[in-house]
C-alpha cells in the first residue's frame, strides 16, 4: 500500500500546499477573527531573524526606532485626499470606547504617514533638524477580503520608515538607498530570494506617493509577489501637515519626505519561494536552527558523541540543535527536521560510531553521505555556504525559464495565465495596456530600465514592464 504524502503535491495543489506547510511546519494558525493569524514560535523564529537582520541594516542607514500609537484620529486621514481615498476600504474604525461613543472616530493604524506627520511638523524647526530618519516596528490592521497566512492578512507585522529632508534630491536618494542597501540586499544575501528592482506604474503606486520603488519575487507556481516597497512621498503629506523648516537662507520651506515597509509577508515568500513538496528549505543565513544532530539510537555513546559532535559545531559557529528523543521513530523525526526546513542534519548512530563517521543530510539538494567525524566542523559550514548561494542560483533559473518576450497585450496576459511572467515594452504596452491586462486579473508588477537598472521615470525611453498574476 503506498503511503499517503505528508504534504498535497505543489503540483497538485500549490495553494492547498503552502496551506499544509504552513500547519504543518507549525508556523501560523488562523485567529478567531477572520483574516487574523497567531504566529507559532517556530514561524516567529523565522521573523525575529529577518528583524534582527532587517533592524541592523536600518539602523546602520542613520535611521533611529521609535513608536506611534496603534489609533489614529480620523480626521488625520482626510488632510490627504488620495492617501485616504486609497485606504478607505481597508480602514477599520472605532467609534465607542469605555462604553460611549466617541466624539471622533479612531482609526486603527494601516499605515502610519498621518500621524507621523503631525508629530513631524512639531519636531522640525530648522534645517539643522533635517534629514529626520525614523523607523518602527509595530502592527497594522487593513481590513482584507481574502485573507492568507501571512501573503494577506487583516492584521500583521511590518517595520515601517518614515524620514523628513530639505531637498527633493536628498529624500530620492534615500528611498534609493532602503530599496537597494536595505531591502535587496537582505532579501538576495539573507533570504536567497531572486527580486526584480523596479518603479510601480501610476495605477500601482502607493496612495499619497510621486513615486513607488518596489522588489518583486517569482513564487513556486510562478505568480508575483511584492516583498517591500520604498515610496518618495515628494512634499504631499508636508503640504497636508504643514511640515516645513527654517532653510540656511532663512526662508520657510516644505520637507521632502519618504516611507518605506516590508512585512510579515516575506515569511510566506519564503515558503512559496524556496519550498519544496517536502516543506520548507530555509536559506542558512537566516535558519534559527542550521545544523540538528540526530541520535539514530538511545544508547550511552551515541548520546555523548550526539552532545560532542554539537558541541563542535557550535564552536564552529554553526547554530545547532540535538535531537535525542530516541522514543520517537528516527524516520518521523527526519520527516519532521525536512519538513521544517534545516539545512543540514547530522545522523549518528552505532555503525556511524564503530567507522568514526556521521551521516551529513542536506535539505537543499538533498541526499545523503558520511563524512568523518573530525571533519563535520569543517564540512557543516560549508555545505552551509554552498546551499545558501544553490538557493538563489534556483531562484533565478526559474524566473529566467518561466519569463518570456512579448510583444502584445495578448501575448502578456497568456504568459500570465500559463503561470508566468511576461516583459514587454512599456511603449507597446502603456496605460491603456495596462488596464486591459487588469480585466484578465494580470498587473504590472514594475518598470526596469533598458539595461535591467530602476527607471528615473515612467516614460523613460527603454522602460520595459514585467507582467504577472499576483498574490
Amino acid at each position: 500500500m503506498v503511503k499517503a504524502p505528508v504534504l498535497t503535491p505543489r503540483a497538485v495543489d500549490f495553494p492547498r500546499w503552502y496551506q499544509d506547510v504552513i500547519s504543518k511546519a507549525e508556523l501560523a494558525e488562523n485567529g478567531p477573527v477572520r483574516g487574523t493569524m497567531v504566529i507559532r514560535p517556530y514561524g516567529y523564529g523565522l521573523w525575529e531573524r529577518m528583524q534582527g537582520d532587517l533592524d541592523a541594516r536600518i539602523k546602520a542607514a542613520g535611521v533611529q526606532n521609535a513608536y506611534f500609537p496603534l489609533f489614529i484620529p480620523q480626521s488625520y486621514l482626510t488632510r490627504e485626499a488620495e492617501h485616504v481615498e486609497g485606504f478607505a476600504p481597508e480602514l477599520a474604525v472605532v467609534t465607542h470606547g469605555g462604553g460611549k461613543e466617541l466624539e471622533e472616530p479612531v482609526v486603527v493604524r494601516p499605515t502610519s504617514e498621518t500621524i507621523v506627520n503631525e508629530y513631524f511638523s512639531k519636531w522640525v524647526r530648522s534645517y539643522r533638524d533635517l534629514p529626520l530618519l525614523i523607523n518602527q516596528w509595530a502592527n497594522v490592521v487593513r481590513w482584507e477580503l481574502r485573507p492568507r497566512l501571512f501573503l494577506r492578512t487583516t492584521e500583521f507585522l511590518w517595520q515601517e520608515g518614515h524620514t523628513a529632508h530639505a531637498t527633493y534630491e536628498d529624500a530620492r536618494e534615500f528611498a534609493a538607498r532602503i530599496h537597494r542597501d536595505v531591502y535587496a540586499d537582505f532579501m538576495e544575501n539573507v533570504l536567497a530570494m531572486d527580486v526584480v528592482l523596479g518603479r510601480k506604474t501610476d495605477r500601482e503606486r502607493f496612495a499619497g506617493a510621486v513615486n513607488t520603488l518596489t522588489l518583486e519575487g517569482m513564487m513556486g507556481d510562478g505568480k508575483a509577489l511584492q516583498l517591500g516597497t520604498s515610496h518618495e512621498l515628494g512634499q504631499n503629506f508636508a503640504r497636508a501637515f504643514n511640515t516645513r523648516y527654517l532653510s540656511r537662507d532663512g526662508e520657510q520651506e516644505l520637507v521632502w519626505q519618504t516611507s518605506w515597509g516590508s512585512t510579515t509577508r516575506l515569511v510566506g515568500a519564503l515558503v512559496m519561494m524556496h519550498g519544496d513538496d517536502d516543506g520548507l528549505r530555509l536559506p542558512p543565513r537566516l535558519a534559527p536552527v542550521q545544523a540538528v544532530v540526530l541520535a539514530v539510537k538511545g544508547d550511552d555513546a551515541v548520546l555523548a558523541a550526539v552532545r560532542e559532535t554539537a558541541d563542535r559545531l557550535a564552536a564552529a559557529g554553526v547554530r545547532v540543535q540535538v535531537d535525542d528523543r530516541t522514543d520517537v521513530p528516527f524516520g518521523r523525526r527526519a520527516v519532521d527536521w525536512e519538513l521544517r526546513g534545516v539545512p543540514v542534519r547530522v545522523e549518528i548512530g552505532p555503525r556511524d560510531l564503530a567507522a568514526g563517521t556521521a551521516t551529513l543530510a542536506r535539505r537543499v539538494p538533498g541526499g545523503k553521505e558520511p563524512v568523518r567525524a573530525d571533519l563535520l566542523a569543517e564540512a557543516v559550514p560549508k555545505a552551509l555556504e554552498e546551499d545558501q548561494a544553490l538557493l538563489l542560483r534556483q531562484a533565478r533559473e526559474r524566473r529566467a525559464a518561466r519569463t518570456v518576450e512579448a510583444r502584445t497585450v495578448e501575448e502578456a496576459a497568456e504568459a500570465a495565465a500559463a503561470g508566468g511572467w511576461a516583459r514587454i515594452r512599456w511603449a507597446d504596452l502603456g496605460p491603456e495596456g495596462e488596464a486591459a491586462l487588469a480585466e484578465r486579473a494580470v498587473s504590472v508588477r514594475c518598470l526596469v530600465a533598458e539595461d535591467g537598472a530602476v527607471p528615473d521615470a515612467d516614460d523613460a525611453p527603454g522602460n520595459v514592464a514585467f507582467v504577472a498574476r499576483a498574490y
